[in-house]
């Protein structure tokens, strides 16, 4: 049977992280970006490394398996002399190399995220005292989610990755006066507004089809 298991720190973990040697280290770009377990944030590159770890070793049955470890620079901490690490460890049977072992493992993350962002979202208003009421929500959970992850990738690469917080806070909760003079819709975005160009983004790439938009002003 396969396990792949994130493993908490301990003295004995620390210490096998401590013992691979610097060149063990491999670089690793994940396709899709992951969740950074400490800080939340997206990541795409790492570097993984692994040694050979006895995990229950203190009782009747242990186990000596795989401990692949991926680190990530602290960003926060750049400025230091040497550059620092945060780790994240886990114990696997896996016999794919060290790199598509941790991409394997991380896998589970992209899902994670989704749900996320929909418990961060239209999911925190479940559930109500009725089943029917609760599945038609999840299906317009579902639909809100996939036409904002849609919006975000019409945006900007960045807006592609971005957590759905932070999608309804750039581009869908917008600041601006709508106006019809003439009959004519017009849009009054306000000065100064940060994601106003990536806004504008959206709105071409979505109308840019279409026989014509409604006038930006």
């Amino acid at each position: 049977m396969r396990f792949s298991v994130v493993l908490t720190k301990n003295p004995a973990v620390t210490a096998a992280i401590a013992s691979i040697a610097e060149d063990a280290w491999t670089p690793v770009h994940y396709p899709g970006a992951v969740v950074d377990d400490d800080t939340g944030e997206l990541i795409s590159d790492a570097e993984v490394a692994e040694v050979e770890f006895t995990a229950f070793a203190s009782t009747r049955h242990p186990v000596t398996a795989r401990l692949v470890v991926r680190r990530v620079r602290d960003c926060a901490r750049e400025e230091e002399l040497f550059p620092v690490w945060r780790h994240h460890p886990f114990f696997t049977n896996n016999t794919e190399p060290t790199a598509d072992a941790d991409i394997t493992h991380r896998r589970h993350a992209i899902i994670e995220t989704v749900f996320a962002d929909l418990i961060d979202g239209p999911l925190a208003h479940l559930p109500s005292g009725r089943f029917a009421a609760n599945s038609a929500w999840a299906i317009c959970a579902a639909i809100c989610h996939n036409l904002l992850r849609a919006a975000g990738t019409l945006t900007s690469p960045r807006h592609a990755l971005a957590r759905g917080a932070t999608l309804r806070r750039h581009i869908v909760t917008v600041p601006a006066r709508l106006a019809r003079p003439g009959r004519r819709t017009v849009l009054h975005l306000p000065e100064h507004w940060p994601w106003a160009q990536h806004w504008k983004t959206l709105w071409n790439n979505v109308f840019r089809p279409a026989t014509g938009p409604p006038r930006l002003a």
